[in-house]
């Protein structure tokens, strides 16, 4: 079936490149580094990521948490702008330390947990990473375009200010350790 990824997983590669603009234009810094990576071949069995958690895993190196986006910007008219937390496979004690940040900051989106799972933060749980995903809605995928031909971004209920709202979520467990460079 051709998929072209409008949302799954283009609105989680908007969301990293958003990231990526901010920090580079306000000159940020961060004590420790900060990586953000996109994989490929999610969906042929986390191909990308496992790899990727594999090397980490066998290099012993310390990852503070791991946040996977992946499909962000689908939004039911009917419903308010939502965070989905992974319900099964995940870290729990990163799920709340999100949920924590979005009430702070982010008051607009409805936080809870999906049942939406294997992404690619699974490849860096299951390597004893403290890991988590972010995701589009609280509950099931409701998307009726998801892994077909409709799904492109220029579409009803595709929501940039939903996934703008999810960044803000992402950014802000990073931002608060961060030094503006002068």
């Amino acid at each position: 079936t051709r998929a072209p990824g409008g949302d799954d997983d283009g609105s989680g590669v908007v969301h990293l490149l958003a990231i990526a603009r901010a920090i580079y234009r306000r000159k940020v810094t961060f004590p420790i580094d900060v990586e953000l990576v996109a994989f490929a071949g999610e969906e042929q069995g986390l191909l990308g990521s496992y790899a990727y958690a594999k090397q980490l895993y066998d290099d012993g190196v310390d990852i503070m948490l791991q946040i996977q986006a992946d499909m962000l910007a689908y939004h039911d008219s009917d419903e308010p702008m939502q965070l989905g937390l992974p319900q099964s496979i995940g870290s729990p004690v990163a799920g709340e330390l999100l949920a924590n940040i979005s009430a702070i900051y982010v008051p607009e989106l409805t936080v809870g947990t999906t049942e939406a799972c294997c992404s690619d933060h699974q490849s860096f749980w299951m390597h004893g990473f403290t890991s988590t995903q972010v995701f589009e809605r609280a509950g099931g995928i409701i998307d009726p375009k998801y892994h077909n031909s409709g799904d492109l971004s220029n579409r009803t209920n595709y929501d940039l200010e939903q996934v703008h709202a999810i960044a803000k979520v992402t950014v802000g467990q990073i931002f608060p350790s961060q030094q503006s460079s002068d």
